[in-house]
């Protein structure tokens, strides 16, 4: 029986389906570890940790990510030897280096084979610097971000091998290591996520939505510039006044994923819908939060236009799962969305910070929804033949497990 480790702050994270997948199969002996606050996953034995960043403020702003990074590192280890003393030896491991998580797994298992989940290398003139109207990077910060690249690089080099989503997440890592790191997409289930024509939508309000009204979609973890939200919003009042019958259902949470939280303790959702408050017709846009997995689908199932924005930066899943849906994806021009997406092939592309254009590409889509069934269509068989997990990403995983 092969003995397998995941290791990741947030399990199951992006291994869901792998730790699914050999669940189900059997032949296989399972554990994890993550943090306290990771919802674990049926089957999976768990070890879980804490840390405490008392003290921070103190170290040299530098290294106060790998300071942490480091308390993440004797936790795991820890972890990593309690399971080691209870008789769980891995074959394999699979970990995020990207916290720190997986510095020590060699030191505690040397035989296991690390496969190391190599996300993003952070560059200032990637996502940092790109928004116009966004942060700026000074040279200071520049050598900070680099920094924040050492966990990432230490753990890639004891790896024995790197696994990206998309050849531009590989494309940023230094050209020595370009070549240790596979591209494996963690994979859509696109048996499931398939076009419910007969999706409904209940609204806090009471109204309910279905794919017969005239729906634009936006999904992200949190509202933020990162996602293009300031986009959306700004694209809003254009969009709502020639479609006068246009609904408008927006999924996301109010903290910060990504980049620097907004200004005096404020939320990015009020900051840009305060920007155009007075040009909306403001109950027919409905912010639902963060939904239930079986509402986003529903959502996604009732969609007639999609927005997915991005700065240059890590692939969502919920722009392929929307493909998967028969979305019209309505995405930016950008990396890696652009590795996917083909302009009028099977989405529609525009720049990221113009929302004049991303209204009216959004108008067009739902004037003319005939006019693209077809495209609908080719972005549902892309994912089938480059994202599905049973056919595409499980068999590679498979490869790397034998």
């Amino acid at each position: 029986m092969t003995s397998v480790l995941f290791v990741h702050n947030n399990l199951p994270g992006q291994y869901l389906r792998l730790i699914e997948r050999l669940r189900d199969r059997g032949g296989f002996s399972l554990a994890g570890i993550g943090t306290t606050r990771a919802r674990g996953i049926a089957g999976l034995k768990m070890k879980r940790y804490s840390i405490s960043s008392a003290g921070i403020a103190e170290v040299h702003p530098f290294a106060r990510r790998f300071d942490l990074e480091c308390r993440r590192a004797e936790a795991v280890l820890y972890a990593a030897v309690a399971m080691r003393d209870e008789g769980f030896v891995p074959d394999v491991i699979f970990g995020h280096p990207g916290w720190g998580e997986v510095l020590p797994l060699k030191e505690v298992f040397p035989k296991a084979r690390l496969y190391c989940y190599s996300e993003y290398f952070y560059q200032a003139d990637n996502d940092f610097n790109f928004d116009q109207g966004g942060e700026r990077f000074g040279l200071p910060n520049r050598v900070g971000l680099d920094m924040k690249n050492a966990a990432t690089l230490i753990s890639l080099a004891a790896s024995t091998a790197g696994i990206a989503p998309t050849e531009w997440q590989r494309s940023l890592f230094p050209n020595e290591f370009q070549s240790k790191i596979k591209v494996i997409h963690d994979g859509i289930d696109t048996a499931k996520i398939r076009r419910d024509r007969a999706a409904e939508l209940r609204l806090p309000d009471g109204r309910t939505l279905t794919s017969r009204d005239e729906v634009i979609t936006y999904v992200a973890r949190n509202l933020e510039p990162y996602r293009g939200y300031h986009i959306l919003m700004r694209a809003l009042p254009k969009i709502l006044s020639e479609r006068p019958g246009a609904q408008v259902v927006i999924i996301g949470g109010d903290g910060t994923s990504y980049g620097a939280p907004p200004p005096d303790g404020r939320r990015w959702k009020d900051i840009y819908l305060d920007e155009v408050t007075e040009q909306l017709p403001l109950d027919r846009v409905h912010f639902l939060g963060r939904v239930s997995y079986e509402d986003y689908l529903n959502v996604l199932g009732i969609s007639s236009a999609h927005i997915y924005l991005t700065y240059p930066f890590v692939l969502s899943w919920s722009m392929l799962e929307a493909m998967a849906s028969e979305c019209l994806v309505i995405g930016s021009s950008t990396a890696p969305v652009e590795e996917v997406i083909e302009d009028r092939h099977n989405g529609l592309l525009v720049p990221f910070g113009d929302p004049v254009q991303l209204a009216e590409t959004v108008i067009e889509a739902l004037a003319k929804p005939k006019a693209f069934q077809k495209i609908r269509r080719t972005a549902r068989q892309t994912v089938v033949d480059r994202f599905d997990f049973e056919t595409r990403s499980w068999p590679q995983f498979e490869t790397l497990l034998g």
